[in-house]
């Protein structure tokens, strides 16, 4: 197996650059540019849902779909349990559990709590090009759903 080429040192950097891509995913998704989140993935990257058949595949088309989201929304994702597990040199794989808070209409300021709109798990493929590991698949698993709410307009008096 190609993966015991690998000293305990590169292992765990291994796997630290693909956790790290996992949390830079989300980061980019609910504090940076979302569109951003394209450049994680593989020029061929795909990002699918186990329910639903939605499919995007490809750096461009991931732009396109990340980039619009709304401007109008505030989320927040929990990401917790993160399993990597090198199956080469150049390949991981991983097992993320994930909690999405989120609503639509938002213009700013702290919101009351509410349940989370997502629970589920992510079910990434990683693979190093160009030396650099980036998401060349991601399955997403929903256990728990819902509709994104979207808040009222302000009642001024």
């Amino acid at each position: 197996m190609a993966t015991e080429v690998l000293d305990p040192l590169g292992r765990l950097l291994a796997e630290r650059a693909c956790e790290r891509l996992i949390t830079e995913f989300v980061r980019r998704l609910d504090l940076g540019v979302p569109g951003d989140v394209a450049e994680l993935f593989t020029p061929d990257g795909l990002w699918e849902w186990a329910e639903g058949g939605r499919r995007v595949q490809g750096r461009e088309a991931l732009r396109t779909y990340f980039g619009s989201r709304p401007a109008d929304r505030l989320s927040r994702r929990i990401c917790t349990n993160i399993l990597v597990t090198l199956t080469s040199g150049s390949t991981a794989t991983a097992t993320t559990y994930f909690t999405t808070y989120r609503v639509d209409g938002h213009t700013g300021g702290m919101q009351p709590p509410r349940i989370p709109a997502q629970v589920g798990h992510y079910a990434d493929t990683f693979r190093k090009t160009d030396g650099e590991w980036l998401l060349a698949a991601r399955s997403t698993f929903l256990a728990f759903a819902g509709p994104t709410e979207r808040l009222g307009a302000a009642v001024t008096s």
